[in-house]
């Protein structure tokens, strides 16, 4: 069997369900965003600046690490900047081959300059809406949905949580929660998650990136999560001859998806290399894995760059890679039609192709 190539890979049909929007700024608009903004970089040089911002997630230092989300954020506050910010990540998203994608943000942390929630939506909305339409004219058509991201050691979720319902029929089709999971369980976020069941509304929780397993099974059981955000450390459920633990059993009965993101998940402590990544051991158990990038900025990183690594480490074909696409595609917020359209019609005959 030959190996697909980079090449072959970015022009493959891909869909992506972890990209945080904060996180996959090119690095030449956070240069032209802070000169605009007075916001001081550690460099003005773009090439040096994309550098920097990987040394700093590569850095072992979680301090480092959250001062590279200081500085896109500080760039984020104006609805213009959003609407490039938005724009771009469109763009940047279709021209690797992604057909369809879910891209979160937290909207209460754009509110530095005096815009209102509805604002800061309504900007990402329209820069999302913009850069689908560049995309889809250059030949590269890409369906953008957005989460709305409450942030866990914060007291917003119901008011992120009624945004994200208000703007339903615009474009947001999901919620999730994020930031530090130890000493801020997703329980203390029990109403806003009511909330959005009673109004039919899906929604993602990080969990299972550093807290383990209690933080998968209160995002699962008491909060009812549709999918995981991360979930590798549901492999502390997994012994070593392969039996599955109870939770882990639930989890992978009941289908919910996994939103791996492998680069990552080795820069965050979450996995030692790609080649020891769990993926290779939930795929090969039948979990309903997806793969993705969480912050394309930060990690230096694509889908197409995430598939290639996995090829590389576990040799993986066409066909896993298909699984993987068809997987995230199964898990998206979209409805069940439109997303039978993408894999019907789209992902699978172009596979088929790839694969004869």
């Amino acid at each position: 069997m030959v190996s697909p190539t980079f090449d072959e890979i970015v022009k493959a049909p891909k869909a992506l369900l972890h990209d945080h929007l904060d996180g996959g700024l090119r690095p030449a608009t956070v240069v032209e965003l802070a000169a605009e903004a007075g916001h001081r970089l550690p460099t003005s040089d773009p090439a040096e600046l994309g550098r920097w911002f990987v040394e700093a997630a590569d850095s072992g230092s979680l301090v480092r690490y959250l001062e590279t989300f200081s500085h896109t954020v500080a760039v984020m506050q104006t609805a213009p900047a959003l609407r490039r910010v938005a724009y771009e990540c469109a763009r940047d998203l279709a021209a690797d081959g992604v057909v369809y994608a879910e891209v979160r943000f937290a909207p209460e942390q754009h509110l530095a300059q005096g815009l209102r929630l509805d604002e800061v939506v309504e900007a990402v909305l329209d820069g999302f809406s913009a850069g689908s339409a560049a995309a889809a004219g250059a030949g590269t058509p890409i369906r953008v949905a957005t989460l709305l991201t409450a942030m866990r050691h914060a007291a917003r979720s119901m008011e992120i949580a009624e945004l994200a319902v208000r703007h339903r029929d615009a474009g947001v089709v999901g919620f999730d929660i994020a930031g530090a999971e130890a000493g801020y369980p997703p329980t203390r976020h029990l109403d806003a998650f009511e909330y959005l069941q009673r109004e039919n509304f899906h929604f993602t929780i990080h969990a299972g990136e550093a807290f383990g397993l209690p933080s998968i099974w209160q995002a699962i059981q008491w909060c009812g999560a549709d999918r995981l955000g991360h979930g590798v450390r549901i492999v502390d459920d997994i012994d070593a001859e392969g039996r599955l633990g109870r939770l882990a059993a639930y989890v992978r009965d009941k289908r919910i998806p996994l939103e791996l993101c492998p680069s990552s998940n080795v820069q965050t402590g979450a996995a030692d290399s790609i080649g020891a990544h769990p993926i290779g051991l939930l795929r090969d158990l039948r979990f309903r894995v997806t793969v993705n990038t969480d912050n394309r900025l930060m990690s230096g990183t694509s889908v197409a760059r995430e598939m290639a690594l996995l090829v590389e480490a576990f040799g993986y074909g066409w066909a896993e890679l298909q699984w993987f696409t068809v997987n995230a595609m199964k898990s998206a917020f979209i409805p069940f039609d439109e997303r039978l359209v993408l894999i019907n019609e789209v992902i699978k005959p172009a596979y088929a192709k790839l694969v004869g």
